[in-house]
């Protein structure tokens, strides 16, 4: 079975640059806690690292 990744917001975009916005909504999170489930995937990944200081990830 492929792994996804449970990603939370735990920091505003508020002040950030435009592109982290934007991935965060590319990533459907909204607001500080809100959380998604995506499937680990290179794409992912790499969106999670661009925004890696406003979120958290676990593996499930």
């Amino acid at each position: 079975m492929a792994t996804t990744l449970v990603v939370t917001q735990i920091r505003s975009e508020i002040g950030g640059k435009r592109q982290h916005r934007e991935t965060l909504r590319s990533l459907g999170l909204k607001r500080i806690g809100h959380t998604v489930e995506k499937p680990d995937s290179p794409e992912v990944r790499g969106m999670v690292r661009a925004v890696r200081h406003l979120v958290t990830v676990e593996e499930k």
